[in-house]
């Protein structure tokens, strides 16, 4: 038996060797030289936390070489422990899409970072580049997935989880675009309508509802504040999709369904409701104050979080044994 955390390990260790077997041999069919981005990012971190690497020249390239491999290890790591975590969860995708998943997510740790540190432009880059890019990927990610959907951890031998029913999902979607005007409804939606029967699926204390309950409280003043960020931007859009998919998880759990496609549609709706909010509010302007356009998505988004959340939240579900 073996936990979610070893689980993930093991599953970012063999990704990682698969990743770097693949890019060393397209290396010796291609002849290509190996990538200096690795390099390129340790400098560049180096530079934003105003620290040179220390020592001459040839010390200082070995010491960039080995910093750079290190880090392409903890991404390795980190991605296969995050999403043995999601797989634990009850989120669990067919075979290829969660390689192609965990590939992406490993892709996006290391491209992400290249862009922020303003190593390279991805947008620039030729067909040819994504390829070297993204078929190691590919091979990280295939390696985790088989990994994962092999050691299966003793939870999910003991809570199996079935095929996620269309209301599921469409209620999902629902709290998905209620996240999309307030963010904290996300998660704070399936939390304060958990299950009140003993030993009820997705169940959770009453100091975790209280502190949820202050979250929404603290976000619906925070909207009020001048100076807050557009929801659309980066840093607000993202923790808002996340919210999201966590929401949809938490709604598939109740009923012990597998949370794929809830999350899916939870991020999604996430999607959509932070566009069309920002589409209200800049038609509301002019047409009444803002404060009453803020209530008025108030509003909205607490009875679609309502519409979403309440129904089924006690309904007891017979399980199909999922692999």
């Amino acid at each position: 038996m073996t936990g979610s955390f070893a689980r993930g390990l093991a599953a970012g260790a063999a990704g990682t060797v698969a990743l770097n077997t693949v890019s060393y041999l397209d290396m010796v069919l291609r002849g290509r030289p190996a990538s200096q981005v690795p390099e390129q990012l340790v400098d560049a971190v180096a530079a934003r936390v105003s620290r040179a690497v220390p020592g001459g020249r040839a010390e200082r390239d070995a010491r960039r070489s080995a910093l750079g491999a290190l880090a392409g290890i903890a991404n390795g790591l980190g991605v296969g422990v995050l999403a043995s975590t999601v797989r634990s969860l009850g989120v669990r995708f067919p075979a290829p899409v969660g390689a192609v998943l965990a590939g992406a997510a490993s892709a996006a740790a290391t491209d992400g970072a290249v862009a922020a540190l303003g190593v390279a432009d991805p947008r620039t880059w030729s067909a040819a580049d994504w390829a070297t890019d993204a078929v190691p990927h590919l091979a990280y990610g295939a390696a985790v997935q088989t990994v994962l959907a092999a050691v299966p951890t003793p939870a999910e031998r003991t809570t199996p989880r079935g095929p996620a029913r269309a209301g599921l999902v469409v209620r999902s979607a629902v709290l998905g675009v209620a996240a999309g005007g307030r963010s904290s409804l996300g998660f704070a939606g399936p939390v304060l309508t958990a299950p009140t029967a003993a030993g009820a699926p997705g169940r959770v204390s009453r100091k975790h509802q209280v502190l949820s309950a202050a979250g929404v409280v603290v976000e619906l003043i925070a909207d009020k504040q001048p100076g807050t960020p557009p929801r659309t931007e980066g840093a607000v859009l993202v923790p808002r999709l996340l919210a999201a998919g966590e929401g949809g998880g938490r709604l598939a759990a109740r009923e012990r369904s597998n949370g794929a496609l809830p999350v899916v549609a939870g991020i999604a709706g996430a999607l959509v409701g932070s566009y069309a909010g920002l589409g209200w509010r800049r038609w509301a302007v002019g047409r009444m104050p803002d404060t009453w356009a803020a209530l008025v998505e108030d509003a909205a988004a607490l009875a679609l979080a309502a519409v979403a959340c309440l129904p089924g939240r006690d309904r007891r579900r017979p399980v199909v044994v999922p692999r």
